[in-house]
């Protein structure tokens, strides 16, 4: 299996880099803020048995989940160490090595790179020129006798796209007439910028759909590491608690019990994480608009990241390194993103903008573009 491109670049500089500009997070809090959100003494979690937990999460907690949804209950739910580990545990199970899957490009790179390792993969582009709209037509041409397996991400990573609503009830209507699971990444869900481009979950509306989500990226705990997926097709899920024992086998029991703590108060995280997002898009498009000569800003429809387009001289990949190493402010270069499966964009780079400190960010980015401006003219 090839490096984990993003991993291996965040290795190197997201606990270097001075200014992380690159974060796919909402902005986080301690577990004392929490609990004081939660208005919760700061010593209530201080009689917790820190033994085992159950392979499925606490039942408490899937019940917590449950609610997220509108057609689910906590038999429809499976806890997993983060939202990687339901990734790898869903491809290795519903994959085998004589099927075929179509996945969305560009995409996390898991999606892409862990089909791989297991049958044919074909991609379908999201198209930079279209909004990142998803050519449906392509999507039927990619269907082979042995696709098993449609693989997308609402809202996008990295574009921040969302699917328009009547091509998402066309997609599910091709993966049911195919008989196609469905998988799609919604970690991004709910932290829409317009909510009117909201869909509904997978798992809602689809009987062979898996929805994987996490406390990491909408409701920014990302220390928790706790991720589930949900799914409607119950002997599915059990299959893959069955292949979790390999793995985790269970989760930490203060950080499920920290998940439940901020379900129970999830409309106050997510307005306080929607509230700041729309702030730092906002300084972003002024940022841009004032350099419109060197960058293509498109604005993202929901998540805390974009993928704007770089058009100065030198390339993406030249420009991120000069940046960082300069400037110390941390993006991610179009490079990230490489396909196997098809041509991906080559001169973008990725732009977070969930977290509370990037003010700073945008000062020592400014500053550098000042001092290269002419070097970095087309």
């Amino acid at each position: 299996m090839r490096n984990f491109a993003l991993e291996t670049y965040f290795s190197k500089w997201e606990f270097n880099a001075k200014h992380h500009m690159t974060a796919s997070d909402a902005q986080s809090m301690t577990v004392s803020e929490l609990l004081h959100l939660a208005d919760m003494p700061t010593d209530a979690l201080a009689a917790l048995p820190l033994g085992y937990t159950e392979t499925w999460g606490a039942y408490s907690l899937r019940e917590a989940i449950a609610k997220t949804y509108d057609n689910l209950d906590a038999a429809n739910i499976l806890c997993f160490a983060g939202a990687e580990e339901g990734v790898y545990t869903a491809m290795r199970v519903l994959l085998e090595k004589d099927d075929h899957a179509i996945v969305a490009v560009p995409n996390y790179q898991a999606a892409e790179t862990l089909p791989l390792e297991i049958c044919q993969v074909s991609g379908v582009k999201l198209d930079p020129e279209n909004n990142w709209r998803l050519d449906l037509d392509d999507v039927r041409k990619s269907i082979r006798p042995n696709t098993k397996l449609i693989s997308v991400c609402f809202p996008n990573n990295p574009s921040g796209a969302i699917i328009p609503g009547d091509d998402y009830a066309e997609l599910i209507d091709i993966c049911r007439h195919h008989d196609l699971y469905l998988f799609n990444d919604e970690v991004y869900r709910l932290v829409e910028l317009d909510e009117s481009k909201r869909i509904d979950q997978s798992a809602d509306v689809y009987e062979k759909a898996l929805s994987l989500n996490v406390m990491s990226k909408a409701y920014g705990l990302p220390g928790l590491r706790i991720g589930w997926i949900a799914t409607q097709d119950r002997e599915v899920l059990q299959k893959l608690e069955r292949y979790k024992h390999y793995l985790s086998i269970c989760n930490s029991a203060p950080s499920e019990r920290l998940a439940e703590v901020a379900l129970s108060i999830r409309e106050k995280l997510l307005q306080r994480n929607r509230h700041l997002m729309t702030k730092n898009v906002e300084k972003l498009d002024v940022f841009f608009n004032d350099y419109s000569d060197f960058f293509d800003w498109q604005h993202p429809d929901g998540g805390c990241i974009a993928f704007p387009r770089f058009i100065g001289r030198g390339g993406v990949e030249n420009f991120c390194k000069d940046l960082v190493e300069k400037s110390g402010v941390l993006l991610l270069p179009a490079s990230i993103y490489w396909s196997e499966l098809m041509d991906a964009p080559t001169d973008r780079f990725r732009i977070g903008f969930g977290r509370a400190n990037m003010d700073e960010g945008l000062v020592a980015f400014r500053e550098y573009m000042e001092q290269h401006r002419e070097a970095l003219r087309s």
